[in-house]
């Protein structure tokens, strides 16, 4: 039974230890807002994120708390789903998504909980230093998210004719998110493509379950 621990341990390690580092290489030598071009339709662009994924934020300080704490009470569900999914030998395409979800529920958690205490803060003139003398630019549980992956895919002036929008200047897609929030929309864009694959009965149980039945109707 150790054995299928292993397979989600490796994927929830690698996706720690890549957001991680990617994140602490962007703090460490980005200024605030600082962008550098990949190519025309992909750039590197710091910007912090104090509220949920793709730079969504919601109620100010109180819902910084809140969310953060959110996120903490999710990813025990999370690690509960996870857990009794490899003793039940789940699908091992449901408990890597599932896997996958988590460790990028926790690659945000870290930031919201101890970026804020074991840096300073970032601005577009100074960079931020790691355990700065002076204490970090906020307390435990107000940390911001890291955020540096960019690609506007088009950008112009929507057509006249569109209700709403029509003639508006519209940038897709202008999100900025991260590897945590890129871990995330995978494992659960793939949970709902094969849903029917992963969450489907082993056929010996399903003939366990219909012999049974067929018994029970046999019955007198």
């Amino acid at each position: 039974m150790k054995k299928a621990f292993l397979l989600p341990a490796a994927v929830i390690t690698a996706v720690l230890l890549i957001d991680q580092l990617v994140k602490f290489w962007v703090k460490l030598t980005f200024f605030y807002t600082e962008h550098r071009e990949i190519t025309p339709w992909f750039y590197l662009y710091f910007i912090e994120n104090e509220g949920m994924a793709f730079g969504l934020t919601w109620g100010g300080s109180m819902g910084k708390l809140a969310l953060t704490l959110f996120r903490l009470v999710a990813s025990g569900f999370i690690f509960y789903w996870l857990y009794r999914s490899i003793i039940n030998q789940a699908h091992k395409g449901l408990i890597i998504c599932i896997a996958l979800i988590f460790a990028g529920a926790i690659g945000n958690i870290i930031d919201s909980v101890f970026y804020g205490i074991i840096f300073s803060a970032s601005t577009p003139d100074l960079l931020a230093t790691l355990f700065p003398d002076n204490g970090g630019y906020a307390p435990v549980l107000y940390g911001h998210v890291v955020d540096m992956f960019y690609f506007p895919l088009w950008e112009g002036f929507l057509p006249d004719w569109l209700p709403i929008w029509g003639g508006d200047y519209f940038i897709f897609f202008q999100a900025i998110f991260n590897v945590a929030d890129a871990s995330i929309s995978i494992g659960i864009a793939v949970l709902i493509l094969f849903q029917n694959i992963f969450f489907k009965e082993p056929k010996k149980k399903q003939a366990v379950i219909e012999s049974g039945v067929e018994h029970s109707v046999d019955q007198p």
